[in-house]
């Protein structure tokens, strides 16, 4: 029997011990329904919370946001544990977030969210296939029990508790163009000019570790970016927001304004003995700032408004697991063992165990237990709060925002994260490879991301880490351009991935690539916002729609929105794959944004060619999508006349959303909205519109294909 807080009518809170209040729920009000069991779960240790339920042989487990694996996650074990591991390899436990929330979908419906903030473990058929057993090493933890008619409903009740997502401005869901190894403004100028030379649309060019002074957060290299706040104006006079990296630690470095202030005030986090702690990362050593404590929050979130003065409109937040390279600590002990292994003749097991001594040097448990924090008054050690750092970094530059600029969007996004700071920013999902497989795994993250609330992120498009050929990076693309946040990304030291760096022919698939996506943006914009609005999600797995038990085993499709379903390519030399279609869908085979190349496909199994200049967009039966026109940036659009895809057997109907993309109005509900209706009479298609504030749509051509692959063209003012 535990404490049981009824939030609504289905969800209950259960309260074991006494908890850390992590912010990650926002609807805490409700009824208290005294001390009951849980229901579906046994409780097997109240000590060490141990929570078990028996699976039946159809169970499917979705969830887990940022991890490894399949949209179901049977069959592994997950650990919830931040973690700086750019190796997203399948034996992997735990990476960058922690998102501890889960729905069972079988004969019992209902979800879990384990609101803890230290190492939570599921073992979801691992160790006892038909045993699903939650674990971690503590008993102060609220649990919530959520309850739903089927999975979709019971996202959309967890979303409503956590509260709305964040909304980034417009030009965010434009292309972005990222490298470590921007070193100074005349090369961030010439990947600007080469985009404009090559007429590849683009909306932001980042800046890495490289732009700051000796890796000093805040801080802007003199001498390879002289007079900055000109530089960044020039850049948006040429159409590019640049958008620099902030890092988790501070640099140790007596004179530096940042340092001071937060040893002054005691804004760092500290050890043991009430000291500063001391990690090393970028800078070498650094101390960590106390986002747990609200003072030192609030005080290093202002410091972006550095940045801000100088033009700058977006961020992305690294290291903030937080990452650590080393501690004095770690290396003292490496050493200590090489000494003792020297001159000796060390066998297997002593030979591994020195290797692994210094494998062990960086991101060590030993140091996050040595680290503590001050949160409203209270010491509390960082292991057992450790995945709330990089969300709270986050927040501080969100909470900050509202200072420097109530009304503004403004880009953010961040590597490590727990469930509430999609409240702030997003997310891009790690330091990945360039690898086939991780093409797949950036497809299966993204459902299990946004049912955590988490709808603005995406992956490094291309692979961070690696070298990638011309083939994977076109079929990655052709992922990404789905995603909300479309980002290349590669590491220093790595082939050059930009569109222009290679032969023509994929230059010419690539920039036609990313204009399909700035022709998408009105349709992705809109379902982006409507999820945003209504608590629903932007990707969602074929069964959170179908029923059928042929969609529930799909792993490698996705539902976008309200209309469309992608299969991307995921395997080196492929120039099709098959696809289970649920219901009869419109193919749309892709190959520039003005042109088409429609096919009627049956319900069931299919393999569909597509060659490598073709992107596959299926429009689902009675669905409408909506497409704008390409231009350089999102600023430069004109979309005074879009068109229609619709496929159409009786009647569809679509509600395309809008607002100014800039300010935070549309909470007050200034949007517009344009209602489409298509019916089918007799042989033709009655088209009906209702504009609700849109000025910018004037006309709007229409191509409705009907079940017989007939296509009846049409244009109507609005």
């Amino acid at each position: 029997m535990v404490k049981a807080y009824k939030i609504d009518e289905n969800i209950i809170r259960y309260t074991f011990g006494r908890p850390i209040n992590t912010d990650a729920v926002v609807v805490v009000r409700g009824e208290d329904i005294g001390n009951r069991e849980m229901p579906y779960v046994n409780i097997l240790s109240s000590e060490n919370l141990l929570i078990t339920y028996k699976m039946d042989d159809l169970d499917i487990v979705y969830g887990l946001g940022q991890n490894q694996r399949g949209i179901n996650k049977r069959g592994g074990i997950y650990e919830s544990f931040c973690s700086d591991d750019p190796n997203h390899t399948p034996n992997k436990k735990s990476l960058y977030g922690a998102h501890n929330f889960i729905i069972v979908d079988g004969k019992e419906k209902f979800g879990i969210f384990i609101d803890y903030p230290g190492k939570v473990k599921f073992d979801i058929g691992f160790t006892h296939k038909e045993y699903l057993e939650v674990s971690l090493d503590d008993n102060n933890v609220y649990v919530y029990i959520i309850e739903g008619e089927n999975s979709k409903a019971i996202v959309k009740s967890f979303l409503n508790i956590i509260g709305m997502g964040y909304v980034p401005p417009k030009w965010a869901f434009g292309y972005q163009q990222c490298r470590w190894s921007y070193e100074d403004k005349d090369e961030i100028e010439e990947v600007a000019n080469k985009f404009i030379e090559n007429n590849i649309p683009c909306d932001t060019i980042y800046l890495d570790i490289d732009y700051m002074d000796t890796y000093k957060d805040f801080t802007v290299s003199n001498e390879r970016f002289s007079d900055f706040s000109n530089f960044v104006k020039k850049m948006k006079d040429k159409g590019f927001r640049l958008i620099p990296i902030i890092d988790a630690g501070v640099k140790i470095q007596e004179g530096y304004d940042v340092y001071e202030e937060g040893i002054k005030n005691n804004y760092f986090c500290t050890d043991e003995s009430g000291n500063p702690f001391v990690a090393a990362v970028w800078p070498g050593k650094v101390h960590f700032p106390d986002f747990l404590n609200k003072e030192a929050r609030l005080w290093f979130g202002l410091k972006y408004n550095i940045l801000v003065d100088c033009g700058i409109e977006g961020f992305w937040n690294d290291m903030n697991e937080p990452a650590i390279f080393y501690t004095e600590r770690g290396i003292k002990e490496a050493i200590h063992r090489a000494k003792e292994s020297e001159g000796k003749n060390l066998d297997m097991d002593t030979f591994f165990d020195l290797m692994d001594t210094f494998r062990n040097v960086n991101n060590n448990d030993e140091d996050y237990k040595a680290m503590y924090h001050n949160m409203d008054g209270k010491r509390l050690n960082h292991y057992h709060v450790h995945n709330l750092y990089g969300y709270n970094m986050t927040r501080s530059a969100g909470e900050a925002f509202e200072h420097i600029d109530k009304n503004k969007r403004f880009l953010m996004f961040s590597r490590s994260s727990y469930i509430g700071m999609h409240r702030y920013s997003g997310i891009w999902t790690g330091d990945n490879h360039s690898w086939w497989d991780h093409i797949l795994l950036n497809l299966k993250m993204m459902p299990s991301l946004n049912m955590c609330g988490l709808l603005y992120s995406g992956a490094d498009t291309g692979g961070f880490s690696e070298d990638a050929n011309s083939q994977l990076l076109i079929r990655w693309n052709q992922f990404s351009m789905f995603t909300p946040l479309y980002r290349n990304h590669s590491a220093k030291g790595t082939r050059r991935q930009e569109p222009y760096a290679f032969e023509e022919e994929t230059k010419d698939i690539l920039k036609n690539m990313i204009e399909i996506r700035y022709s998408l943006i009105p349709y992705i914009y809109s379902e982006y916002m409507k999820a945003i609005l209504n608590r629903h999600m932007y990707f969602m797995p074929l069964s959170f729609e179908y029923e059928d038990v042929m969609s529930k085993r799909v792993e490698n499709q996705l539902l976008l929105g309200d209309s469309l379903m992608v299969a991307p390519l995921y395997e080196e030399n492929s120039l099709g794959r098959y696809v289970y279609l649920p219901e009869d869908m419109l193919l749309w085979k892709a190959k520039q944004y003005d042109e088409r190349n429609y096919e009627v496909m049956k319900k069931g199994h299919a393999y569909v060619d597509i060659p490598l200049e073709e992107v596959a967009i299926f429009i689902r039966k009675n669905k409408i999508l909506v497409l704008g026109n390409s231009a350089r940036n999102v600023d430069s659009m004109d979309n005074s006349s879009i068109s229609v895809i619709a496929f159409v057997e009786d009647k569809a109907t679509y509600a395309l959303y809008d607002d100014d993309g800039v300010t935070k109005e549309f909470k007050e509900g200034k949007y517009s909205e344009i209602e489409i209706v298509i019916e089918k009479k007799d042989e033709d298609f009655e088209i009906t519109i209702e504009n609700s504030g849109n000025e910018e749509i004037k006309t709007i051509k229409f191509e409705i294909i009907d079940v017989l692959g007939n296509v009846i063209e049409k244009r109507v003012q609005v």
